[in-house]
């Protein structure tokens, strides 16, 4: 029943122009990413978006409506231009958390309004979802943990150490280094920043890690 609701209305929505559905939509998104369901407005959100109450509301009978929209619509964004992105073959923990750092920047570039709403309802859970939009999210994040854990070569990790604590240890240097990145260009529109530099850095700090924790080819003989 979901999914043919949920149909009909992304249907309605896109027969809207692009350039509207897109004002619309970030307008929307980054009114529920800054105060979450409960405290939304839609009077905030026809404001940002320069349309009336009733354009918005024939296009979403209601703020849920809007809000299991965007969700779906965030999802996909997310496992098209993210998620399905990164190789999942690559058996180096480094390389493929590199990748997923990588892409998931991009995307963020893309659109950074995505993945602020996306901690949003992660956080949120299944407060304000129907039962079928709550297993999409599941899925969602079962395809992250697979993309970070599965098929990882643990044998390249140094001998004398510990491989999980290695894994972790790896993990959180990534995503720290990529949170650090993120908090110092806050403000700034992430499509017009050339990385170029900061990759430069990013990958000198890998380097590090696996002298640190890779074994030498030597080693590995």
């Amino acid at each position: 029943m979901w999914k043919e609701e949920v149909g009909i209305i992304i249907a309605r929505f896109e027969s809207l122009e692009e350039s509207k559905q897109y004002t619309i939509r970030q307008a929307a998104l980054e009114e529920f990413a800054q105060h979450g369901y409960e405290k939304a407005s839609t009077n905030r959100i026809v404001k940002a978006a320069g349309i009336g109450k009733g354009m918005l509301f024939y296009y979403f009978t209601s703020k849920q409506e809007l809000y299991e929209y965007l969700v779906k619509y965030s999802l996909e964004f997310i496992q098209s231009r993210y998620l399905d992105r990164v190789d999942a073959g690559e058996p180096d923990l480094i390389e493929r958390l590199t990748q997923l750092a990588r892409v998931k920047l991009e995307a963020q570039a893309e659109n950074e309004e995505v993945f602020k709403f996306s901690a949003v309802f992660l956080q949120e859970g299944e407060a304000y979802l129907p039962k079928g939009l709550a297993a999409k999210i599941e899925e969602l994040k079962q395809s992250g943990y697979r993309l970070m854990y599965e098929g990882i070569d643990y044998s390249r990790f140094r001998k004398d150490a510990d491989p999980d604590k290695v894994f972790h240890l790896i993990r959180w240097s990534i995503d720290g280094y990529q949170q650090e990145l993120l908090a110092k260009l806050t403000g700034q529109k992430l499509a017009d920043i050339d990385f170029a530099p900061y990759w430069e850095e990013f990958y000198a700090y890998l380097a590090i890690l696996k002298k640190s924790f890779y074994e030498t080819e030597e080693e590995s003989r």
